[in-house]
């Protein structure tokens, strides 16, 4: 699949289904910037965020970056955030995490959950800055979640941790 971006300064919108394999091959690009750092290469499997979603936001047309949310613990979850690494930088995830907690609370939720790498630059300090705090005792949900990830071999890559953001 080639690139055919747009105006990556596109407004955020709501993504359907049926982008979900041009979603995919932005997260495999996005995982590719991870490798240059060493992590990688990741596991999927069929617990795929993509199953589990209940909405996903997309940036651009086609899209050069999303955010897929699902429900955790009544909390909203951010399960990926992606965006085209050579369009890393430009506020494109930052737009795409603004929407996602802008959603959660019009749901009336309390707070959003994620897991991430600690020491990446753009994963544990972006989140950080946003108001993001280390969750300690995670929730069952958020805790089962953490499991799965060290089953899979996420933790191996790098130390991980869960986060939380409360409204």
């Amino acid at each position: 699949m080639t690139d055919g971006s747009t105006n990556p300064s596109a407004e955020v919108r709501r993504a359907g289904s049926d982008e979900f394999e041009r979603l995919h091959w932005v997260e495999l690009q996005s995982d590719e910037l991870l490798a240059t750092i060493g992590i990688g290469p990741f596991p999927y499997d069929d617990q795929d965020w993509r199953l589990r979603v209940t909405v996903v936001f997309a940036a651009g047309d086609p899209a050069v970056g999303f955010v897929g949310v699902e429900l955790i613990d009544d909390e909203a979850h951010i399960a990926q955030l992606s965006v085209l690494p050579e369009l890393g930088r430009q506020g494109i995830g930052r737009s795409l995490l603004d929407e996602a907690l802008r959603w959660a609370r019009g749901q009336g939720l309390a707070g959003v959950t994620l897991t991430t790498f600690r020491s990446v630059p753009f994963n544990a300090p972006f989140y950080e800055k946003v108001g993001f705090m280390e969750v300690v005792d995670p929730a069952p949900g958020l805790a089962a979640i953490r499991r799965n990830e060290k089953e899979r071999g996420i933790d191996a890559m790098g130390p991980r941790l869960a986060m939380r953001l409360t409204f």
